[in-house]
């Protein structure tokens, strides 16, 4: 496998961990009643949005087709 390749592997595999993240962090917002919790599970759950914007740029900059399916998705 070609490094690039490897790359790509690497920032998919992170993209999907990350929206794991989000989904778990989502569950324990919506279970705990405890408002300060809430507010740092919240900005945590945020953060993990904010890595899967830079993946998502990364993975577009380095994989011109999923940019184009990205341009040309209707």
């Amino acid at each position: 496998m070609s490094e690039e390749t490897k790359d790509l592997e690497r920032a998919r595999q992170s993209l999907i961990e990350e929206l794991q993240a989000i989904n778990w962090y989502q569950e324990r917002i919506e279970a705990t009643r405890n408002e300060d919790l809430k507010k740092i599970l919240e900005h945590n759950r945020d953060e993990e949005k904010e890595h899967v914007a830079m993946l998502m740029e990364w993975i577009r900059k380095y994989d011109k087709t999923q940019d184009r399916m990205f341009e040309e998705h209707d």
